[in-house]
């Protein structure tokens, strides 16, 4: 069958303090463009629908999770502050904030989406394969990971570390 791709935009604000940027450090936000390719298990063959799955069934459940966790949040390394600050002052903000094991750079963010969507492809038992993830930072900075230059088993993720919100635990998923 044929490959598919299909493309997200959400709005997201981070920031980088490991890197030692000072630019970066401050609090910041990019309208970025989450990207996906899903090859077929199978090759192409003419049926009666002509298709694996309608394009709808395959990236319902991903966009969902895109515009319910991803969109508007802020997204913030594990140690960052700023998750005490909101925990003592602004509770209610916790959900809106996605934190993650070390800085949460946009490489980090695609990994992270690689083992999301892998998750949800698995779960609902679609017949595809994920093979890149692109995400537009801005109009001159992409990121893309795919199967050639990543590997969920050896990528150094602690378990229990996955970007989760910062006002709930991992066993709440």
């Amino acid at each position: 069958m044929a490959t598919l791709e299909f493309t997200r935009r959400y709005a997201m604000a981070h920031r980088l303090l490991a890197t030692k940027s000072a630019k970066c450090a401050i609090p910041h936000g990019h309208n970025e463009f989450v990207t996906v390719r899903l090859e077929p298990e199978q090759r192409f063959h003419f049926s009666d629908t002509n298709s694996v799955a309608p394009f709808e069934a395959v990236k319902k459940r991903w966009h969902q999770w895109i515009d319910e966790h991803v969109d508007h949040a802020l997204h913030l390394g594990e140690a960052d502050p700023l998750i005490g600050y909101f925990r003592d002052n602004e509770r209610e903000r916790l959900s809106q904030i996605m934190t993650f094991q070390g800085d949460p750079t946009t490489e980090a963010l695609a990994a992270c989406f690689w083992l999301k969507l892998s998750a949800f492809i698995a779960d609902d038992k679609l017949p595809f394969v994920l093979r890149q993830v692109r995400i537009e930072e801005t109009p001159t900075n992409t990121v893309i990971i795919d199967h050639q230059n990543f590997d969920p088993r050896t990528c150094g993720l602690r378990a229990g570390a996955w970007p989760w919100r910062a006002d709930v635990s991992i066993n709440d998923f």
